[in-house]
């Protein structure tokens, strides 16, 4: 197999025996692997009156002011769909990794499903720079607190009207006023507070080794954090099924493209790192 490249696998277990960080950055493909829309497609798209909106229009704050329902109500459909997902090998892999790694171990996820969290990947290692579906804020930022969406609301499909009991308890618990989703709107700017940032930066910067997987380098902070490893000369992986920048900055670098599934990579690496630890 093409990833099992033995070079990469002397790499894995020097950080196995050292002390360098190792710092994973996943995007939506590993959730793809689950079953979960990109939503790009088909079920990305969302009607409103008349009218049919793209995901990049429905996930902004200026539809969220318009049309605060239909922002929910898509926001709570694609939240069934990633709760009734299950994790797949290469989230069980960073789990793994985590544990052989402990506090040597990052993830940097782009994907708002919450599967690494609930395969094991402990929420202080993990930083969901989009958010999570799960979760809401106050509308109004009357704090920096976010709270899980009640359970009481239950799952939603297409078609499903936003029901009182739901209009009910989605408010800010601390002041009242509307919550909304814990997410990065395409209209929004990354920042610490609630996308992890500079904590992102900093993990570039400190990184002895950076794993990407499933992500095409198409987002701001995940080509920034790629960016830093290159100009610092690093080891870089990308772990994708095609050529992307990531692989191909990977490469240029003196790096390593593992063409494949997260599903498949990440598991062989997680074996190599546990025979660099015995």
């Amino acid at each position: 197999m093409k990833y099992r490249n033995a070079e990469l696998a002397e790499t894995l277990r020097d950080i196995a025996r050292g002390n360098g960080l190792m710092v994973f950055l996943t995007g939506a493909g590993v959730s793809a692997e689950s079953g979960i829309p990109t939503f790009r497609g088909e079920e990305g798209y969302w009607v409103v009156g008349s009218r049919n909106y793209a995901p990049t229009e429905m996930a902004t704050r200026a539809m969220f002011q318009r049309h605060p329902e239909a922002v929910w109500q898509w926001y709570l459909y694609r939240r069934t769909l990633c709760n009734r997902a299950e994790p797949n090998a290469g989230h069980q892999a960073l789990v793994r990794m985590e544990r052989l790694l402990e506090d040597r171990f990052l993830l940097i996820t782009q994907n708002v499903d919450g599967l690494h969290q609930r395969t094991g990947n402990t929420p202080g290692r993990t930083f969901p720079i989009h958010g999570d579906i799960n979760t809401m804020r106050c509308s109004r930022e009357c704090s920096r607190d976010t709270y899980p969406i009640p359970g009481s609301i239950g799952d939603m499909d297409r078609t499903s009207p936003l029901h009182e009991a739901a209009r009910q308890a989605l408010v800010c618990p601390a002041c009242g006023h509307p919550a909304r989703p814990h997410v990065l709107w395409f209209d929004e700017c990354y920042d610490e507070v609630h996308y992890h940032f500079e904590s992102s930066l900093r993990a570039g910067e400190r990184a002895a080794l950076l794993v990407t997987a499933g992500t095409s380098g198409a987002t701001n902070l995940p080509v920034q954090v790629g960016s830093l490893a290159a100009h610092r000369g690093i080891p870089m992986v990308d772990v994708n099924p095609d050529a992307n920048p990531f692989s191909r900055l990977a490469e240029n670098e003196g790096g390593f493209f593992c063409q494949g599934k997260s599903g498949d990579v990440l598991p062989w690496m997680a074996e190599v790192l546990a025979e660099g630890s015995e």
